[in-house]
C-alpha cells in the first residue's frame, strides 16, 4: 500500500485499493508528532485525542502515522503507551456514516467468529465531519487461509440471525452508495427493491441510462423463481467482502475490515467474488458449515449484479455492460 500524504483514507468496494471510501485528504495536520503537553493543550478541541487519554486509558500519544491509500475516509495510527488505536475520519460527512459501521462491527465481533476490528467510539468532529476509533490489528504477511475464512464466514453466518427479517438496524453505506436497510419480511421483495431497484434508481438519476433501468427493474420485479423450494433466513452478511477487506493477523487468523453490514440471505456474502478471489478451498470449508442450497449456482451472477451496478453508480459506465450482460441473461433465462 502507498502512501500518498499525510492524511489518506481507504477505498472501499472497488478492487483499485485497500478497505473503505472518502473525501480528499486534508494537506496537513497540525499532530504529525508530538508529546503530552501539546495533547493536553488540544483536548477541547479534539475529541478523539481527549477519548485516548481518557477511557482509552492512555496517558501520551507518541505518533500519528498515516495508513493506507485512498481518496475518502482519512486513516491514521495513534500509537500510545497503552498501544495503538485505529483512527478513521472524514470532514464532510455526518456520523451516521460511522454509525452503521460501528453497529455493524459491533454485531459480527458478538459473534466471537471471525476476527474485526473492536470498535470504541464514533462522533462528530467540532469543526465537521465525524470520526471513528476501533482497535488496532497487525497484519501478518499472508492475506489470509481460503479455508478457513471460508469456515469461520459461514459460523459468523450460522451464528448471527435477525428475528426482524431482512435489513440492519439503521441505514449504512456500500463504498460511498447509501445502503437502504429497510425490515422486510420477504428476502425477494428486500433484495428487488433496496438492493437492485434502488441502485438502478440512483443510474438513471445519474446517468439518465433508462435502457438499463427499464430491464434491471423487469428482472427485479420476476426473480422469485429462482428462490423456489430454498429455505432463506436473515443471516449477518459483512456486505462489502472484497480481497480489500480481508486480511490476516500477525498469526495468520482471517480478519475482515470495513463491513457494510445487513441481515440477508448468506449467498449474497458472496457478491464481491469477482473481486474477492475466493478458491475452492473457501467454498469447501465454508459449505461444510453452511450446506450449499438448491440453485445456488442459478443465483450467483444476481447477487454479483448488485455490486456491479454500484460500481456503475460509483466509477463510471465501464461497469455498465458488466451489470447488462447480466441482466439480459437473466430475462433470457427467465422469458421475461
Amino acid at each position: 500500500m502507498a502512501v500518498a500524504g499525510l492524511h489518506v483514507g481507504f477505498m472501499s468496494s472497488s478492487c483499485i485499493s485497500f478497505a473503505d471510501t472518502g473525501i480528499l485528504p486534508r494537506k496537513s495536520s497540525p499532530f504529525t508528532r508530538f508529546q503530552r503537553p501539546l495533547v493536553m493543550a488540544c483536548l477541547g478541541n479534539d475529541p478523539i485525542t481527549e477519548w485516548i487519554l481518557s477511557e482509552g486509558k492512555a496517558t501520551q500519544i507518541t505518533r500519528i502515522s498515516p495508513v493506507g491509500g485512498g481518496c475518502i475516509n482519512n486513516a491514521n495510527r495513534y500509537d500510545t503507551d497503552a498501544g495503538p488505536f485505529f483512527v478513521k475520519s472524514n470532514r464532510s460527512i455526518g456520523p451516521s456514516m460511522f454509525e452503521g459501521e460501528v453497529l455493524g462491527l459491533n454485531a459480527m465481533y458478538e459473534t466471537h467468529t471471525i476476527r474485526v476490528p473492536k470498535p470504541y467510539k464514533f462522533g462528530a468532529l467540532p469543526t465537521g465531519g465525524s470520526y471513528i476509533i476501533m482497535e488496532f490489528i497487525e497484519f501478518g504477511a499472508s492475506r489470509s487461509n481460503q479455508s478457513e475464512l471460508g469456515r469461520k464466514l459461514a459460523e459468523m453466518h450460522k451464528a448471527a440471525k435477525s428475528e426482524k427479517g431482512f435489513g440492519f438496524h439503521v441505514d449504512n453505506t456500500i463504498g460511498s452508495t447509501p445502503q437502504i436497510n429497510t425490515w422486510t419480511s420477504d428476502w425477494v421483495e428486500f433484495y428487488a427493491e433496496h438492493r437492485l431497484g434502488y441502485q438502478l434508481k440512483l443510474i438513471r438519476q445519474q446517468y439518465g441510462d433508462s435502457t438499463i433501468h427499464e430491464r434491471g427493474q423487469r428482472l427485479a420485479k420476476n426473480i422469485g423463481p429462482l428462490f423456489e423450494g430454498v429455505a432463506i433466513e436473515p443471516c449477518l452478511l459483512h456486505g462489502d467482502l472484497w480481497s480489500g477487506n480481508i486480511t490476516s493477523d500477525k498469526n495468520g487468523e482471517p480478519v475482515i475490515l470495513d463491513p457494510a453490514c445487513y441481515y440477508g440471505h448468506n449467498e449474497a456474502e458472496f457478491g464481491m467474488s469477482w473481486c474477492a478471489g475466493f478458491g475452492g478451498s473457501f467454498y469447501n470449508a465454508y459449505f461444510e458449515v453452511m450446506p450449499k442450497q438448491p440453485g445456488f449456482e442459478k443465483r450467483r451472477d444476481l447477487y454479483l449484479l448488485y455490486h456491479y451496478l454500484n460500481h456503475y453508480n460509483l466509477f463510471g459506465s465501464s461497469y455498465r455492460s458488466s451489470a447488462l450482460s447480466i441482466i439480459d441473461d437473466y430475462l433470457r433465462m427467465l422469458k421475461v
